[in-house]
């Protein structure tokens, strides 16, 4: 959406809120964990064709899973936001080469999985079936699929994983929150209402579900990547992250933006893995 756009969605849910903070409130979650694409269009479900699809559920959901099959390590590919299994298209070819057991899975409301929103808290969830199901050593995740994969791992305490790569993660919700209610230019009445619906919702404050915190008790070996010019989630995350997972080590680029699909990469993070 154009920045108009946007801020005209905004300054409405604002008027809004005059009238009751609390649907404007329930509006601004719903916009917020509504993706507007991630379904998979004719050239990427190409990408997918050659892998083994299996739904397994997770109470009404199906969830989407997809397995290129390897004697090695078994790894598990957690895309982001408005995205899905496809993105891994430019790294699978070195995966197969090292013979890996390649499993993917797609978001809540993204590619093949069902539902129409999207938490990371539900994501989570999703991830936790499939480690449990497919027992993968190293865990890789992109952007809220960082994030989602270390909620998962401290929540439910999961042995299999040994290794956890966190791609362009953010360090916490409440900033990535926070950087929303900006963007869309939204009165106190509106974040307020959108702390206090998170509240009643998980029985904790948004600053609870913190990715940097939670790496404090994650034995799994953490790979962190970050580019300094990352648009989407600040370079000053990966910085958080670093300092508070503990067993973990930080690789920093530049110029490849929040995507970090460059080619560059993908030896350093077989190097990770191998080791």
């Amino acid at each position: 959406m154009s920045s108009f756009v946007i801020k005209s969605i905004g300054s409405a849910l604002n008027a809004t809120s005059l009238i009751s903070s609390k649907f404007a409130a329930k509006r601004a979650i719903n916009l917020f964990s509504s993706p507007r694409k991630g379904r998979y269009n004719d050239d990427q479900k190409r990408i997918i064709e050659s892998a083994f699809f299996e739904e397994v559920t997770y109470n009404n959901f199906d969830i989407a899973t997809y397995r290129w099959v390897g004697k090695g390590k078994t790894i598990l590919l957690v895309h982001g936001w408005e995205s899905n299994t496809s993105r891994w298209d430019y790294i699978l070819k070195d995966f197969k080469a090292q013979d890996y057991n390649i499993v993917a899975l797609d978001a809540p409301a993204h590619g093949r999985s069902d539902g129409k929103r999207f938490t990371s808290i539900l994501y989570a969830e999703f991830i936790n079936v499939a480690i449990k199901k497919f027992k993968p050593e190293v865990v890789i995740g992109h952007s809220v699929g960082g994030m989602a994969s270390v909620f998962s791992v401290y929540q439910n305490q999961l042995p299999t994983v040994e290794k956890l790569i966190l791609l362009g993660a953010p360090a916490n919700s409440i900033g990535v929150f926070d950087r929303y209610k900006k963007m869309m230019g939204y009165n106190s009445r509106i974040s307020k209402g959108i702390d206090s619906i998170i509240l009643e919702s998980y029985g904790q404050p948004i600053t609870y579900f913190s990715t940097a915190e939670f790496t404090t008790s994650i034995e799994a070996k953490g790979l962190i990547i970050h580019d300094k010019e990352d648009r989407i989630i600040p370079y000053e995350d990966a910085l958080l992250l670093k300092n508070r997972y503990k067993n973990s080590k930080l690789i920093s680029t530049s110029g490849f933006g929040h995507g970090l699909k460059d080619a560059s990469l993908t030896p350093q993070i077989i190097e990770f893995i191998n080791e």
